[in-house]
């Protein structure tokens, strides 16, 4: 099979066990999407989910959060590590959207990777799930299950996003990205993959390898 050939494969087989291609971060607008998504660096979905109920209480618009005091932020974020560069970031890019975007979160790549802590997995996911745009989140699970299967032969994030696009199906990369997420905690663990029960495991190369 060609690496396309797999590719479709891997989106047919991982609709049947994940039909509700869901984000794992809860977010019930744009604005909190994208501070959930920088909070989640180095920090798992299930903390930040954790700590962003106290936050989106407190600061409901960009305008609380521009005008937000970094100290009280960094209180609210600390349990996901980093919390002082995380709060800096979300308070400038809530200025920066503010004072360059009119208030909204950017709809392109270009101009959402210069606001202050967003890097492509990031812009991606904004523009997959906010703007229904065809996007490649290269988030851990991602990396691991497209290096499993064959498709990439990287680690590197930016390598794994271009590469992917070339082969994945354009209306199916995003909700394919969240279901590897899923498919990475349930089966395709990182250290002790469940291939027996893995509905890939037929083009999978770590698995036949076993």
């Amino acid at each position: 099979m060609t690496k396309k050939e797999i590719a479709e494969f891997a989106v047919e087989q991982l609709k049947k066990d994940y039909p509700e291609a869901i984000c794992s971060l809860d977010a019930a607008d744009p604005v909190q999407l994208i501070i959930a998504t920088r909070l989640s660096a180095q920090c798992t979905d299930a903390r930040v989910n954790l700590v962003t109920p106290k936050l989106f209480e407190k600061y409901k618009t960009l305008e609380d959060y521009a005008a937000a005091d970094i100290e009280d932020v960094e209180e609210i974020v600390r349990p996901c590590g980093f919390y002082h560069m995380k709060a800096r970031d979300i308070i400038a890019m809530s200025q920066m959207m503010l004072d360059k975007f009119g208030g909204k979160v950017p709809d392109n790549i270009d101009d959402l990777v210069s606001l202050p802590g967003v890097g492509r997995k990031t812009a991606n996911l904004i523009m997959g799930d906010v703007y229904g745009q065809p996007a490649v989140v290269a988030d851990t699970h991602l990396i691991r299950i497209s290096n499993r299967l064959g498709l990439v032969k990287t680690k590197d994030p930016y390598k794994v996003e271009m590469q992917l696009k070339k082969i994945l199906p354009p209306e199916e990369s995003n909700n394919f990205c969240h279901r590897c997420v899923l498919h990475g905690r349930a089966v395709c663990d990182a250290r002790k993959p469940k291939c027996d029960i893995c509905n890939l495991a037929r083009v999978c190369k770590t698995a036949n390898q076993e």
